[in-house]
């Protein structure tokens, strides 16, 4: 039986200015001059069988995320997803070599991480925000840690002293022999999307507001009992003046090895909640207040500040429950015919793989269809999409009447080329891109999921004109797709996947997004309006 489904014809009058702009558009100069002063086409849709199935993520690189999820992510089909952090930190640039004065005296240490917020209000003299990138709203505990594991800059075992890679499934991080003193602790820990005081001593050593900041993770530092009435930030610092330690980053980072977030649903729980951290803000910090003596007068608020500007990395921990469903979708894969239900998730998650023309037979018929005799092209390919349609049926769970659960479908969709690993070409050719706010960025090239009238996602599209166009008139060669969520379609830098014969890495706006759904595949088990087809719009002379 044909994988080739004619549909949808139609006549359309076209003016030769603009089909010439198109043609010119597409590097169809030479199907423009053969039909020129021909004003009549037919317009024309086609349809042609595609083959979408599972595919497994294996452990992802997180040591080049530009942020970090910190908390427990849950999903109502894939379960809780937790994500917790190892960062080194560093001292900025006039702290090397520090002078702590006369009888320095630790009065506070603070951690200081920005959520990404945008600013909504003012309601009197308080600024009011919004949260991005924060799901749920029940309490998580949380613990911070000096951490005793060096994160290398460089893999020793590599001939060249390449990079050194950390995955997602490096629990080693946050074993007990690598968990140091315990600096932080909250049972019933929640981000806020309120302002942060900020507050230092005055002259009589009393703390009081000198600013604000937008919403943080701000949270105070213990100063743990090393021994008998030795402490913990006066060893780490004072003890430490004029030595190697606190001479220049790499000896810092060698010996303050960093900080270990560790995270865990609050007692009673059975969900949490899970935030963005902005590490590389201007704000991120950890700081350590001291007072000292000059000529006999206390000169308060002296501070010993750092940031998070060296090495970082996540640990992703998925529910048994997606580990086991995952896992028996990528090994039952239907790779000749497709699978029923495509089931994607962010991070060490899973892809959908889509291959366009799998046979020989198939991709001669396109070429047959859109070329003439001469090679030349006798079809004008004017727009080709890619439609995944939700599964309403296996993810009934995600798309119930819970509104939580709505906005918890991912809103984009990414395409690559597999082989390559870089998003398929009608990427580049989207200049729609925006910065400021991803969700709106390549919109020609991957539409926002379409929700219905209650806010329930229907479907995804994307767009691969170019893509064709490649395959048909410049001879690229047909490879395997991948279809990846993304939390931010504009972050294309590759994280690496480890130790995978076919997937090299993935964007790294798929491994940070926690995210997933479940979307109808190619089998022709799937209703044939739901399911995964490619459409061409195309224009042809009417002869």
């Amino acid at each position: 039986m044909k994988k080739f489904i004619k549909t949808c014809k139609f006549i359309g009058v076209l003016s030769i200015t603009s089909l010439a702009f198109i043609a010119c558009q597409n590097d169809y100069n030479s199907l423009e001059s053969d039909i020129e002063g021909i004003e009549n086409f037919d317009t024309n849709s086609d349809k042609f069988a595609v083959v979408a199935y599972n595919k497994r993520v294996k452990p992802v690189q997180t040591n080049n995320f530009p942020s970090n999820f910190l908390g427990i992510y849950n999903d109502p089909i894939y379960g809780n997803t937790t994500n917790e952090i190892i960062t080194q930190v560093v001292p900025t640039s006039t702290n090397f070599d520090p002078d702590f004065g006369t009888d320095p005296e630790f009065t506070h240490a603070y951690l200081t991480i920005p959520y990404y917020s945008k600013q909504k209000d003012s309601n009197g003299n308080e600024l009011e925000y919004d949260l991005d990138s924060l799901y749920g709203n029940t309490p998580i505990k949380l613990s911070i840690y000096r951490s005793n594991y060096f994160l290398r800059d460089y893999n020793p075992a590599t001939e060249s002293a390449g990079q050194q890679l950390y995955y997602s499934n490096n629990n080693e991080f946050g074993t007990p022999s690598n968990l140091g003193e315990l600096l932080y602790y909250n049972p019933t820990f929640k981000a806020s999307a309120s302002e942060q005081i900020i507050e230092e001593e005055n002259e009589d050593g009393i703390l009081e507001e000198v600013g604000r900041i937008a919403p943080a993770l701000r949270v105070p530092l213990l100063n743990p009992e090393i021994s008998t009435d030795v402490y913990f930030w006066e060893t780490l610092l004072f003890d430490k003046q004029g030595m190697p330690e606190l001479s220049n980053a790499n000896n810092f980072k060698d010996y303050f090895r960093g900080l270990y977030f560790k995270v865990e649903l609050a007692d009673g729980e059975m969900k949490g909640q899970a935030f963005m951290l902005n590490f590389l803000s201007s704000a991120a910090s950890l700081t350590v207040y001291y007072n000292n003596w000059v000529d006999g007068e206390i000169v308060r608020n002296n501070k010993f500040t750092m940031n998070f500007r060296g090495n970082r990395a996540s640990t992703i921990t998925l529910d048994p429950i997606a580990t086991s469903l995952l896992d028996n979708a990528n090994n039952s894969a239907d790779t000749t015919n497709g699978d029923t239900s495509l089931y994607l998730k962010g991070g060490e998650g899973s892809i959908a793989v889509v291959n366009l023309f799998q046979d020989q037979a198939e991709l001669d018929e396109f070429n047959l269809l859109y070329k003439d005799a001469n090679g030349k092209p006798s079809r004008l390919i004017n727009e080709a999409n890619l439609i995944f349609y939700v599964d309403d049926v296996a993810s009934s769970l995600l798309i119930d009447d819970d509104d939580a659960n709505k906005k918890q479908q991912p809103n984009r969709v990414i395409l690559y080329d597999i082989k390559n690993n870089t998003p398929i070409v009608d990427y580049f050719y989207d200049l729609t891109t925006v910065t400021t706010n991803p969700i709106d960025s390549k919109l020609n090239f991957s539409s926002i999921l379409e929700r219905d009238g209650d806010g329930k996602g229907v479907k995804y599209k994307i767009r691969l004109t170019e893509h064709l166009n490649n395959i048909l008139l410049r001879d690229s060669t047909n490879f395997q797709l991948g279809l990846y969520i993304t939390s931010n379609i504009n972050e294309i830098s590759n994280s690496y996947v480890l130790n995978d014969g076919i997937l090299d890495g993935i964007p790294v706006g798929t491994g940070l997004s926690p995210k997933g759904t479940i979307l109808y595949g190619s089998n022709e088990n799937v209703p044939e309006d739901k399911r995964v087809q490619l459409e061409i719009y195309y224009t042809q002379p009417d002869n």
